[in-house]
């Protein structure tokens, strides 16, 4: 009896789990390990979203360019807002492009405790390994639209013989890895606050349509007035959609103080969005 005892204790475990300790512990290390399952719930998100589907992946392509056509119709055609002198298709297309990238990060992260209470409830993993597999099976369908984007510009590069794209486009994924921090921190904080107040679901599509609407997309800055124009730039993904604006079409500015305040914000909003996953994380299996 004391020889088995003391082959269980001499036994040398592949893992152990302990408790966090802090609430802005991440072990990167661990969540690394489980990079096969982060690829597991990339392919999951990506198969369940076009499952029973007719057109499947396709509709990563229809989405934007319905949009377009009706922003076209209305804020163009009837409205006759300005575009700064970019082709109307490629203003909103770029603008549909960059926005989406990012409202599907917020609303995909913003669902982290809810969607998968029934698997964090049974099955131990980092938690932070869901929202981080949302962010990256958002970014194939930003490079699915990405494509897209780019064969709408290579057509009017041939027909009117010019083009818009500078080398500030080599920051692109820059402002893709900033407007995921930014998705990634603000979904995380909703997901977390969620788990008490469910208040907030009914909330975030409402919340989200408001953001998109403060957000030069279909406007540019440069017809905002001068007094609320700085209203308008201290929302974070303003400054990130105008570089990105700039860099395909040459229209707006490249405001490097605004990309500095996207990027700290950034940085703050993640840090906030782990300490609040962190501390509800810890006892939300009471209350989801």
């Amino acid at each position: 009896m004391n020889t088995e005892k003391e082959s269980i204790s001499d036994s040398q475990w592949t893992m152990v789990i302990k408790p966090k300790r802090g609430l802005f512990e991440i072990d990167v290390r661990e969540i690394w390990s489980y990079k096969d399952l982060i690829e597991l719930f990339v392919r999951r998100d990506f198969v369940a979203r076009f499952k029973q589907t007719i057109l499947g992946p396709l509709w990563f392509l229809i989405g934007p360019l319905l949009s377009t056509f009706v922003y076209f119709m209305v804020f163009n055609s009837i409205a006759k807002i300005s575009t700064d002198g970019a082709p109307p298709i490629l203003f909103y297309l770029s603008g549909i492009v960059a926005w989406n990238y990012f409202a599907a990060c917020l609303n995909g992260t913003s669902g982290t405790f809810a969607a998968n209470a029934g698997i964090f409830g049974k099955v131990y993993f980092p938690r932070l390994v869901s929202p981080i597999a949302t962010i990256i099976s958002n970014l194939v369908q930003f490079g699915i639209q990405f494509l897209l984007l780019l064969g709408v510009l290579g057509y009017y590069g041939l027909v009117t013989q010019t083009t818009g794209i500078n080398l500030t486009a080599l920051l692109i994924p820059i402002y893709l890895l900033i407007l995921a921090m930014i998705g990634f921190g603000t979904g995380i904080i909703i997901s977390a606050l969620t788990t008490k107040y469910r208040d907030l679901v009914q909330l975030m599509s409402f919340g989200v349509q408001l953001w998109m609407y403060a957000t030069p997309i279909i406007y540019p800055v440069s017809m905002v007035p001068e007094n609320f124009r700085i209203f308008v730039m201290l929302n974070p993904v303003a400054p990130l959609v105008e570089a990105f604006k700039y860099s395909l079409l040459g229209t707006g500015n490249f405001n490097l103080a605004g990309l500095m305040y996207s990027c700290g914000f950034a940085i703050f909003i993640v840090l906030v969005g782990i300490l609040l996953f962190n501390k509800v994380e810890q006892t939300f299996m009471d209350t989801v």
